[in-house]
């Protein structure tokens, strides 16, 4: 990608083009704000999220374009606004980047990938004055989500386990403790057994984190993988003209068992 080539700079002009249009011709697209906006956006950029799990290159681009869409249109009605325009979106960010890469654009020296990131969380407090360094963590963010940022933020200051195995042993503990919540099965405190259950998954995240998984991606591989084989097995119902509730568990666990041979080779 030549930063030169004037393709890039006539893209950008078209398609600002067209927002400009759109804004004064369209009925839909003049009504919108930027809050009418904001579910949409987080739809597409859950859409691409879908589209880089299935590694499908066609569709990431498509979705890049529709979330780059969006952007514009936050831009073109910010514009009118007389707060903020395209122009200043992307200096912002050049500026916010470079101010943050001290070991490329300043005289700053880094041995190592975590010497980056614990800079970069440092360079972000800074900027942001007495602020708590959580405080860059999004309330809305899925919890799972929150709870990998939680973690990276403090070991961005130096607050963090020293080795996975103390990690582990803490999995194991917490684990212990979910399990002392139950006699004979049933739950004997609801409260505590919700909080243990709580710190057994955030501590799960911890140990991903320490083995370089990113727990999201990993809990939807498994949400794809387990509808890919329930689907097999509604596909099976099907063509035996049943409904799924009037199969036995013995029959939905042989064609799980398929499913598991079938999905795993194809």
């Amino acid at each position: 990608m030549n930063p030169q080539d004037e393709k890039y700079a006539q893209a950008l002009q078209r398609i600002l083009n067209i927002m400009n249009e759109l804004r004064e011709q369209c009925p839909w697209d003049k009504k919108q704000t930027l809050t009418s906006l904001r579910h949409l956006t987080i739809e597409e950029t859950y859409e691409l999220s879908d589209a880089i799990l299935e590694g499908d290159l066609e569709e990431i681009k498509k979705e890049l374009g529709d979330l780059f869409l969006h952007i514009v249109f936050y831009a073109k009605i910010a514009s009118e606004k007389n707060a903020f325009d395209m122009a200043d979106i992307i200096n912002g960010v050049c500026e916010k980047v470079i101010a943050r890469h001290p070991h490329i654009y300043g005289n700053v020296a880094v041995d190592n990938e975590e010497d980056v990131k614990r800079n970069w969380e440092i360079l972000k407090l800074k900027e942001k004055g007495n602020q708590s360094v959580l405080s860059g963590v999004p309330n809305s963010l899925p919890a799972l989500v929150k709870a990998m940022r939680i973690q990276e933020k403090a070991r961005g200051v130096g607050f963090d386990w020293q080795d996975k195995q103390a990690v582990w042993e803490k999995v194991v503990e917490e684990l212990h403790e979910f399990q002392a919540c139950f006699t004979n099965g049933q739950i004997q405190d609801e409260e505590k057994a919700e909080n243990e259950f709580g710190d057994l998954l955030f501590s799960l995240v911890n140990y991903a984190r320490f083995i370089d998984l990113n727990p999201e991606t990993a809990l939807e591989k498994t949400n794809k993988k387990f509808m890919s084989r329930f689907n097999y097995i509604e596909e099976k119902a099907k063509q035996q003209n049943k409904a799924l509730h009037e199969m036995t568990l013995a029959e939905m666990d042989q064609y799980w068992e398929e499913a598991k041979h079938l999905l795993k080779t194809r």
